[in-house]
């Protein structure tokens, strides 16, 4: 919970997964519509995904799969479907590996790091072999991984649409019980079990790259 909490520095604040722009096309204007919008995520798109690849790559560390490893992390690289959401996983797990590094230490992670330079550990990969190297349980890293995503989104709403606080809060109270079958779900799931049905936010994170205004990075 430390290395997923907001004060671990790896700028989770700063990006928006494409809701700035849902946000200014109208699509999101209410907690209601936040609510929708974020499920969808979570059960359709990159929260679904990204728990898969995290149980995967968790899973290759633990068992000392080095090759396994580097194939699951090239792979949560690629199917970033925009250039934002690319910077989006690729930033942020670059700035988890090297905190990590520099504090908690992680041997796997930082081998990983320098296999796949000059690009970046994708964000779910990267806290996936962390908490291998540190015999985390699978299950409780799979939900607090989703958990933190569902919170910087709804973070990023606050500012954004903007959310009171207690409407934020409440989004996140009903976003629990999916947060948790989608992380139950991946403990089961292969790679190929990965898929994404959500267009509108894949598009969003797209349209974002040439949004006039903006707070976020992505």
């Amino acid at each position: 919970m430390t290395w997923l909490s907001p004060a671990f520095p790896v700028g989770a604040f700063t990006y928006s997964h494409g809701l700035e722009w849902a946000v200014e096309d109208g699509t999101v204007t209410s907690a209601a519509a936040l609510s929708t919008w974020l499920s969808d995520i979570l059960c359709h798109g990159a929260g679904r995904s990204d728990a898969i690849l995290l149980v995967a790559a968790f899973r290759a560390a633990a068992d000392g799969r080095s090759d396994d490893l580097l194939e699951v992390a090239e792979l949560a690289y690629a199917l970033q479907p925009s250039k934002e959401r690319r910077l989006e996983s690729g930033a942020q797990g670059r700035a988890f590996a090297t905190a990590i590094a520099d504090t908690w230490g992680a041997p796997t992670l930082v081998d990983l790091a320098g296999r796949l330079v000059p690009n970046p550990v994708a964000y779910p990969v990267a806290v996936a072999t962390a908490a291998a190297d540190h015999h985390l349980p699978l299950a409780e890293t799979t939900e607090a991984y989703l958990t933190a995503f569902a919170a910087n989104l709804v973070s990023a709403a606050v500012r954004a649409v903007p959310l009171g606080q207690t409407e934020g809060q409440r989004t996140i109270r009903t976003l629990a019980p999916i947060v948790s079958t989608v992380a139950a779900d991946a403990l089961s799931a292969s790679l190929d079990d990965i898929g994404g049905a959500t267009l509108r936010a894949d598009i969003a994170s797209m349209a974002h790259e040439t949004q006039y205004t903006r707070l976020f990075r992505s």
